[in-house]
């Protein structure tokens, strides 16, 4: 057959074990290929208040933070724990409900991030 190798012909699914890692082949959950590497940006962590798209509701967003994988959702847990409420990680951003911004900027400068407002 012309064009397939090893590489290019591996399993994504097994009905066993659900979805597979196209590196090692092992379940998601039990992958222990290193994490992706952060996603190249200035360096500096935005944090900024909006409500588009959120019926009126406003979110504190946070952009840039320099983690990624478990440590960037342990991360996530402690700042939704420090503030006392929801959130989630969203593609490149970090969403927690409610305004916390004068709250989450100390905190988050602790880490030794430069760190900006961003937006209105």
């Amino acid at each position: 057959m012309i064009g397939f190798h090893d590489d290019n012909c591996r399993p994504v699914y097994s009905s066993e074990k659900g979805r597979l890692c196209p590196h090692c082949g092992e379940a998601i959950k039990q992958c222990r290929c290193p994490s992706p590497s952060v996603t190249s940006g200035d360096g500096i962590v935005r944090i900024s208040f909006e409500t588009k798209g959120r019926k009126g509701k406003g979110v504190t967003v946070i952009r840039g933070i320099p983690l990624a994988g478990t440590a960037l959702k342990d991360f996530v847990k402690a700042l939704k724990k420090r503030c006392g409420s929801g959130g989630a990680v969203k593609q490149d951003a970090v969403e927690i409900q409610g305004d916390h911004r004068t709250q989450l900027l100390p905190h988050l400068q602790k880490q030794g991030w430069q760190v900006k407002t961003s937006g209105g």
